[in-house]
């Protein structure tokens, strides 16, 4: 499955959750439920996946945790937050650059409107 359909999905199921829980809850609750609708639709998922930073001649073996990782493509980094800060959208680029995934979803659920909280991150794709 490619990126775009992986996407089309994500999307469709944090409509799904934002629509049923509204805003203002913990990330903890958003991630548990998208987790549990994205797995409904047959997609595979990992949650709070630990990823490993090299530089130089350092190996961390825990750079940083995905909040989901899906099908090994798409990364979602969760938020339930007043407003997302440019930082946020750095931050998940260089996540994909140092996974070699080529799209991420920044979903901040503390939004009226679901899709005024949902940005998608490219690299390279």
């Amino acid at each position: 499955m490619h990126e775009n359909e992986i996407s089309k999905i994500i999307v469709d199921c944090a409509f799904r959750v934002h629509n049923e829980l509204g805003p203002g809850l913990l990330e903890s609750v958003y991630e548990e439920v998208l987790s549990y609708e994205l797995k409904k639709k047959g997609l595979n998922i990992e949650r709070q996946k630990g990823i490993s930073v090299n530089y130089d001649n350092l190996k961390m073996e825990l750079g940083f945790r995905a909040d989901i990782i899906v099908e090994n493509k798409v990364i979602i980094e969760l938020k339930s937050i007043e407003e997302i800060a440019p930082v946020h959208s750095k931050q998940l680029l260089t996540y994909l650059r140092l996974t070699g995934c080529k799209l991420g979803l920044l979903i901040n659920f503390n939004e009226a409107l679901i899709k005024d909280g949902i940005r998608r991150i490219v690299n390279n794709l």
